[in-house]
């Protein structure tokens, strides 16, 4: 039977097993091969701390609202949005997709998934793209569209703060619009894979303080010409306000949970004018929604990856069994710093690809 991943508490997973459904009239089945774990969105559900679990989001007026029901509860059966499968089965009517085609979507962590042939006809994977990096669909389609907010110009300076997997591929992508980008972490191994792949000129690490210093000096003393925290901590986000150069643009791309601190809006933010955009994937920016929307992006990540002009295989530092779902949680939530995307893989996917908790892909 296929399986269902569920979050039944915080910090806790739980692994169902779920009815096989038949595609209907215009419908496919998938096979799922691969599912990435989101550090960032996914572990603020298992931590708790995603504000859907303790507010109503009220999609009319777009605020939230305190309320005895909020709009998440547990237990948690929709988790997972950086998938990648193969159409095992057609509904009746189907022309496309065709059996055997590889396709990237969200469809969550499930084992098997029946969806619109239409929908995931025009999701198929590039030719010739390793299916592994399907998964970056969603997530590359998250910082494309914080640099879409950010920009950047042939010869801006653009500084990075946070090297996780979003602000990885933030910094591929400034690079390759000619930017010249200044990396932001305080973990080694992050820093050195940035560096590593060609996707920054310099990299900091802010535990030894001075990293707005730093950028102002190597900027001739204006600052950065835009900022990009993608951490979601506030410290990071009051140092990237810092960094930024009098006039100029801070892309707030991180998911900031709870109240800051260490954020001083009354200091350089007040007095340099700094223009901060949140940037977030439920919308593009106006000016460019007639030509962009999430299709558009996604469809964008996988081309360039294709192209060889994102190189994303390397941040995958884990590939784990489906089954070994819980301890790739744990392992995210207690010890960051010892992966980065973490991918599971269900019996489907390729064995060579699949390595233990403790082992690395």
């Amino acid at each position: 039977m296929p399986t269902l991943l569920t979050v039944p508490a915080p910090r806790e997973i739980r692994l169902e097993s779920v009815p096989s459904e038949p595609p209907g009239p215009g419908q496919v089945r998938i096979e799922t091969l691969y599912s990435g774990i989101s550090a960032g969105t996914e572990l603020a559900t298992y931590r708790g701390s995603n504000p859907y679990l303790h507010r109503r989001w009220d999609a009319e007026q777009r605020l939230f609202q305190a309320s005895d029901a909020p709009s998440l509860a547990y237990p948690v059966r929709h988790m997972g949005y950086e998938e990648v499968g193969r159409v095992v089965e057609l509904g009746p009517g189907v022309g496309e997709p065709a059996v055997g085609d590889l396709v990237y979507g969200t469809w969550g962590h499930r084992t098997e998934a029946v969806v619109d042939a239409a929908w995931a006809a025009a999701r198929r994977l590039p030719d010739g793209l390793d299916p592994l990096v399907g998964i970056f669909s969603h997530i590359g389609s998250v910082a494309l569209n914080g640099v879409h907010d950010a920009a950047i110009r042939i010869g801006d300076t653009v500084a990075v703060f946070g090297l996780g997997v979003p602000g990885q591929i933030v910094a591929q992508l400034a690079q390759r619009s000619g930017a010249t980008v200044i990396g932001v972490d305080p973990l080694a191994d992050r820093r050195r894979l940035a560096t590593d792949l060609g996707a920054v000129d310099l990299a900091l690490d802010p535990a030894a303080g001075g990293a707005a210093e730093t950028i102002k000096a190597r900027t001739e003393g204006r600052g950065a010409d835009v900022s990009i925290e993608v951490s979601g901590v506030a410290v990071a986000l009051h140092e990237a306000i810092r960094a930024t150069a009098y006039s100029a643009r801070v892309v707030a791309l991180g998911f900031f949970q709870g109240e800051p601190t260490g954020l001083a809006l009354g200091d350089e933010f007040h007095h340099n004018r700094v223009s901060l955009v949140a940037s977030q994937i439920s919308g593009v920016a106006p000016e460019q929604s007639y030509r962009w929307d999430k299709p558009r992006l996604a469809r964008t990540i996988m081309a360039l990856q294709a192209a060889g002009t994102l190189n994303l295989r390397p941040l995958v530092s884990h590939v784990l069994p489906f089954a070994e779902a819980a301890a790739a949680f744990a392992m995210l939530d207690a010890a960051p710093e010892s992966a980065l995307q973490v991918v599971l893989a269900t019996e489907a996917a390729p064995a060579s690809t699949v390595a233990a908790i403790g082992g690395t892909a």
